[in-house]
């Protein structure tokens, strides 16, 4: 791990692997939603709205894997100071809040002609919109902590402290009355028709794909960030 520790070291891997990242994921992503949307019969019971399961399912995994990235980078950055890891988890931040926003888009969407409502206050939606709020307040920290020179430690805890809600969302269904249907997809089983679950599991890797994508090229970028502000600094300094 501390060999990308050198960001110049962790610039010429992120380089290539970036654009591969998201080719393959927007070649894959395609597929399974042409496959998904065109190609699987209307479900038994949902009819045709069943399909937004290919666009809403990955999304709310990608929201609360990205929040566990944060979480994961958190502990990295305040255990081994790793320089790379306060970075990433600020990187992970906005896509992880745009998939949790399609995934609480989407499954309003779909809730309104199986439930007869836009949102329920269910434990699985609920939660859900804890962790958009959660994304919401740790950019905004994130940013005030870098605009003021405050300690990267700071996110980092909150980042550490936010991932308590990942079980929550996880096992809302479970330990709580639900609406919202119980696990599909279980260790070693699964309740989903293997007609829709290969599509799926096609859309989550691509959307997976494209969600690192992002993460590194926003990475380049905050390193470029720092790496200018740097070189305005020592200007400044050069002048005074």
């Amino acid at each position: 791990m501390h060999g990308f520790a050198n960001p110049r070291r962790f610039l010429s891997l992120a380089r290539w692997l970036t654009p591969l990242l998201l080719a393959g994921g927007l070649l894959i992503t395609s597929a399974a939603l042409w496959w998904g949307l065109t190609q699987v019969p209307p479900d038994r019971l949902m009819g045709e709205t069943v399909r937004i399961l290919f666009i809403h399912v990955p999304a709310a995994w990608l929201g609360m894997a990205g929040w566990s990235a944060i979480a994961i980078a958190s502990l990295v950055h305040l255990v081994w100071r790793h320089p790379l890891a306060a970075i990433a988890a600020r990187a992970a931040a906005a896509p992880g809040m745009f998939f949790t926003a399609i995934c609480l888009a989407t499954g309003s969407i779909w809730g309104r002609p199986a439930w007869g409502k836009w949102w329920v206050w269910d434990g699985r939606l609920t939660s859900m919109l804890v962790l958009l709020f959660l994304y919401v307040a740790y950019i905004a920290l994130a940013q005030a902590t870098e605009r003021e020179g405050a300690s990267s430690r700071i996110p980092a805890i909150f980042g550490l402290i936010g991932v308590i809600n990942i079980p929550i969302i996880n096992r809302s269904v479970v330990w709580w009355n639900s609406l919202h249907q119980p696990p599909s997809i279980t260790l070693g089983k699964s309740a989903i028709a293997p007609e829709f679950m290969w599509p799926l599991m096609v859309a989550t890797l691509g959307f997976s794909l494209i969600f690192g994508g992002i993460v590194l090229a926003r990475m380049r970028a905050i390193l470029a960030d720092i790496q200018a502000d740097g070189r305005l600094r020592r200007r400044a300094m050069e002048t005074a």
